[in-house]
């Protein structure tokens, strides 16, 4: 039997199975013909169900008779998590780039152990990390400077090359046309029907920028209000039923390229997301977890509600964290029906 702080016994068995880290620090796994309790995604052999009990916690366990497991140290989880916080606010603190070895060294752990703990944990590296919040900076800059070489180094960038190699990829624009809301950049869309209904998908040359339901060229104009709209012809025809065979059976997206630009925080629940197997969901609160902030459940939501390119990124793949469906940016009804077509 499980405390009321774990998760239902299935859904614990369920997590143990498929070795699933998002679940590390909820609970652990107790072994009763062993003697020992373990990290839910221990990559030890399974073992059979009825030896099984799950524990709140490890001082749970060690009350009940168990000893840590050495393989996959289940006591390190809150160490890891208090080290990863550590390095987050050491790299907000800092004006200049930290090397991995500095900020593994003050957490008391190797470079390359600390840097999958780090991944883990936010879903980035410690580079990525950085990446991201500068980034995430020099847009608030942008808003706010005059001068785009000011908002650069206002973001913490050594120099304005620093800048550009770091926003390919990332933000699909120059900074100045990002600062004058898209101006310069071309975005092709059109609509298709599909049978969730009309579907309005937008791209730039990096990929999709906008994939909505029952949209038109009017929203699309509002979210990039100084970009260059051009309708899609028939050249695009290939592209796009492309996109349309992913809405009517989703599965990866891995295929169609995306071109989207959200906050640090956005972009990492975002890439949690797309991590999620077809036919499989996530709690808000194990996203949360996965990223590294157990506490962001409620961001979580708000950063799937967020999300510009419905399906490709798989927000529909998030359930509260009672295991209810939540909200759905184009009606329950579709969340419904993609879940249906990935468990098919």
């Amino acid at each position: 039997m499980i405390t009321e702080q774990a998760p239902d016994e299935e859904t614990a068995w369920a997590a143990v199975l498929r070795r699933d880290r998002a679940f590390d620090g909820h609970f652990v796994t107790g072994v009763l013909s062993t003697g020992i309790y373990c990290r839910p995604s221990c990559a030890a052999r399974h073992p059979a169900r009825a030896n099984v009990r799950f524990f709140a916690d490890g001082s749970a366990a060690k009350a009940a008779g168990l000893r840590a497991c050495k393989r996959c140290l289940p006591d390190d989880v809150a160490r890891d998590e208090k080290a990863v916080l550590a390095a987050i606010q050491a790299i907000r603190a800092s004006e200049e780039p930290l090397a991995l070895a500095a900020l593994a060294a003050e957490c008391g752990y190797s470079p390359a152990h600390f840097q999958r703990v780090f991944t883990r944990h936010t879903g980035l590296s410690p580079a990525a990390y950085a990446r991201a919040l500068r980034t995430e900076r020099a847009r608030d800059a942008l808003s706010d400077s005059d001068r785009v070489v000011d908002a650069i180094y206002q973001a913490g960038f050594s120099a304005p090359s620093r800048f550009y190699d770091g926003m390919k990829g990332r933000m699909g624009m120059q900074a100045s046309a990002w600062k004058k809301g898209g101006q310069g950049v071309v975005i092709h869309w059109t609509q298709s029907e599909t049978s969730l209904g009309r579907m309005l998908v937008a791209w730039t040359e990096l990929g999709v920028c906008r994939l909505s339901f029952e949209e038109g060229a009017e929203a699309l104009a509002m979210r990039f209000p100084a970009a260059q709209l051009q309708a899609a012809g028939e050249e695009a025809a290939q592209f796009v039923a492309a996109i349309v065979a992913e809405v009517e059976s989703p599965r990866t997206g891995a295929d169609i390229p995306v071109d989207v630009r959200g906050t640090a925080f956005q972009e990492a629940v975002w890439k949690a997301l797309s991590e999620i197997p077809p036919g499989e969901t996530r709690s808000y609160a194990q996203i949360a977890a996965s990223i590294g902030n157990p506490a962001a459940v409620r961001a979580v939501g708000s950063a799937c509600g967020a999300n510009p390119v419905a399906v490709l990124i798989p927000c529909h793949r998030a359930l509260r964290t009672d295991g209810t469906l939540g909200g759905y940016a184009y009606g329950l009804p579709i969340k419904v029906e993609l879940l249906k077509r990935e468990a098919d």
